[in-house]
């Protein structure tokens, strides 16, 4: 009776993937609808049963995502079908949901350099490296139009943009981390109160403004403000791109320790909810705001603001 009710749900979920795959790859305008949805029919099965079935689930999708589309849906299928497994299997076996944010975060940028890695070794398509030559080539093609015009301005934005583009090649790999744990993010806050609608205990987030991350990590801010100051790293070298990425990352984590303070703070001070957010929204929008923000998280690691504000606050 027990296999015979997870072979039929393995069935059910084999043909909600298969809908969203022919949305995801026929339908544009709702692709991507569909995809932010294409790990649930992996969630609540592997949320459900062990994971050896989870397994024959996503072998399924891939085979049916090479029968309805192309060979390029493969990867769709496997980067999804195993970030929703990580996620299931965490929710079957009672994990935080921090430990499920990581797992899956880590699992989807697995699959995400897996597949550069298979697409520039066996294929000979490097897709980032294309990309940046299309636009470097596109930008060089509208400067020579400009330089008729403005020859002055025309050289001060190409140095300009020329700035950009080494700065987003050289932090391509913090960049590929964020987004990675952005996207899952993301992916979370659509797919996990579905899952919960179906019976499945599923773990909660505690209030941001509680987030406390470990002092530790503000140590491994200075001492890469220090490397980076001390030894002066030539631009392109080995050591320049690691000290570059590491200082992005751990500012981006200075960032949202100032942004959990502003929470905390406006939760203790009884502020209409709307204060932090618009702050939030206006850092991104004037940069310089960034850095009191970023000046907040430093001071909360390193004095513990939020036991001063709550001892003055008893």
């Amino acid at each position: 009776m027990k296999n015979t009710k997870m072979l039929t749900e393995g069935a059910l979920m084999l043909a909600v993937f298969t809908i969203l795959l022919l949305i995801f790859n026929y339908i544009p305008f709702l692709s991507l609808i569909a995809v932010a949805f294409l790990l649930l029919p992996f969630i609540l099965y592997s949320a459900k049963y062990p994971l050896k079935y989870s397994f024959v689930l996503l072998i399924g999708g891939i085979i049916i995502s090479a029968l309805v589309g192309t060979l390029l849906l493969i990867p769709v299928a496997i980067a999804y079908g195993t970030t929703g497994m990580v996620i299931g299997y965490s929710i079957q076996r009672k994990k935080s949901k921090t430990f499920l944010y990581i797992a899956a975060s880590i699992m989807f940028l697995l699959n995400t350099i897996g597949q550069y890695v298979v697409s520039v070794v066996f294929f000979k398509i490097d897709i980032l490296k294309d990309t940046i030559k299309m636009v470097r080539e596109s930008m060089n093609k509208s400067m020579q139009i400009f330089e008729a015009v403005d020859k002055g301005s025309s050289d001060q934005l190409m140095d300009q943009f020329n700035t950009v583009l080494n700065s987003f090649t050289i932090l391509l790999p913090s960049l590929l981390v964020t987004a990675s744990f952005l996207i899952i993010w993301i992916l979370l806050s659509i797919n996990l109160p579905i899952v919960r609608r179906f019976q499945i205990d599923t773990p909660k987030w505690n209030s941001f403004g509680d987030l406390q991350l470990p002092r530790s990590i503000l140590w491994y801010y200075l001492i890469t403000i220090i490397l980076t100051l001390i030894l002066k790293p030539e631009q392109g070298s080995f050591a320049n791109t690691a000290l570059a990425n590491l200082n992005f990352v751990l500012q981006l984590l200075m960032l949202l320790q100032g942004f959990s303070f502003l929470y905390f703070y406006s939760y203790e001070k009884k502020w209409p909810k709307a204060i932090p957010v618009l702050i939030i929204i206006f850092s991104f929008l004037l940069f310089p705001l960034q850095y009191l923000v970023r000046i907040l998280g430093i001071m909360d690691l390193g004095f513990n603001l939020r036991q001063i504000i709550k001892r003055k606050s008893s």
